[in-house]
């Protein structure tokens, strides 16, 4: 369920500040419990996708360079490959315009695999992301902190008790409901590879990077097939698994220091709303749902922790 994001603590250099890298660093992905990709590029339209089924030669941002990658099948228009040598997912489309799809609309239910009130649903969210700055601080207990994504900017709140903290978001409405709460908030573009190897380059020694998004090897991602709940495209792009994302990693010198599938508190009216999706449903609003969570875990969702060595 939405809420994919990147916590890039302590520290970026203190050379670069975050205003530095405007235009260079995006939100990550939100969709599903840590969300179906490592980075997404949101489509503004679908039209005009189409089908280019078959293998490919592709560079892959894990491997770093040219590998075969298999046509699966095909999703909302999009072919969906995956690389030969590390299993990396991707989703092939042309046309897509991030920020035209990246807007209030994605946060208020009117898109079918967005929130379905994320504002409405802030105590929960608060709650959880308050158990995700207890996490972090088990790594690194101080310092500054990048929120890659930070939509409405509920977990850049509950971090600033420990962290300086700034944060990341395409949406330009959630965005500026950040900067009027006070808070450090900028604009971007997504790419994976370039994005991470940014942070790396701006990253102190020691400093760490935490991760959550969908698990492509999961049980569930390989029974599911396309109909895996996080297979989402083309709002998600890039589908990783433990193996690509630690290939990733090494490759652009992060050690990988922390692999969990962690359990979370989901909103009942994100729950809701995207069963209702998969059941292709429409979904009314539940009274009150976006103030009750309930603990979910699907053992699909993964989260990394990479540190730069010291």
């Amino acid at each position: 369920m939405p809420e994919e994001r990147t916590q890039d603590s302590e520290e970026l250099n203190g050379r670069k500040r975050p205003k530095d890298l405007r235009g260079l660093v995006t939100s990550f992905d939100r969709d599903g419990e840590g969300a179906a990709a490592f980075a997404t590029p949101r489509a503004k339209k679908r039209e005009g996708f189409g089908s280019r089924a078959g293998d490919h030669s592709l560079v892959c941002p894990a491997c770093g360079h040219a590998s075969v990658h298999r046509f699966l099948y095909a999703k909302n228009g999009c072919d969906i490959l995956r690389c030969e040598q590390c299993g990396l997912g991707r989703a092939e489309t042309t046309g897509f315009d991030p920020e035209g799809y990246y807007t209030s609309d994605y946060f208020s239910g009117k898109h079918p695999d967005g929130y379905a009130d994320y504002v409405g649903a802030e105590q929960i969210l608060r709650r959880e992301f308050a158990r995700t700055v207890e996490f972090i601080q088990k790594f690194r207990t101080s310092g500054r902190l990048l929120d890659v994504g930070c939509a409405y900017g509920f977990f850049l709140q509950e971090a600033k008790r420990f962290f300086e903290v700034s944060g990341i978001e395409l949406a330009e409405d959630a965005a500026e409901h950040c900067r009027r709460s006070g808070l450090k908030v900028l604009t971007g573009e997504p790419s994976p590879r370039d994005t991470l190897a940014l942070f790396v380059n701006h990253l102190n020694p020691g400093g760490i990077i935490v991760i959550t998004t969908g698990d492509f090897g999961s049980l569930s991602s390989r029974v599911a097939g396309a109909r895996w709940r996080l297979m989402t495209p083309p709002q998600h792009l890039w589908f990783f698994s433990q193996v690509s994302m630690r290939r990733m990693a090494i490759s652009l010198g992060l050690e990988v220091e922390h692999f969990d599938h962690p359990w979370k508190i989901v909103p009942l009216s994100l729950i809701s709303f995207q069963l209702a999706r998969m059941a292709g449903l429409s979904s009314g609003r539940v009274p009150a749902s976006g103030r009750v969570g309930l603990p979910v875990n699907l053992f699909d969702a993964m989260r990394v922790v990479l540190r730069k060595p010291s």
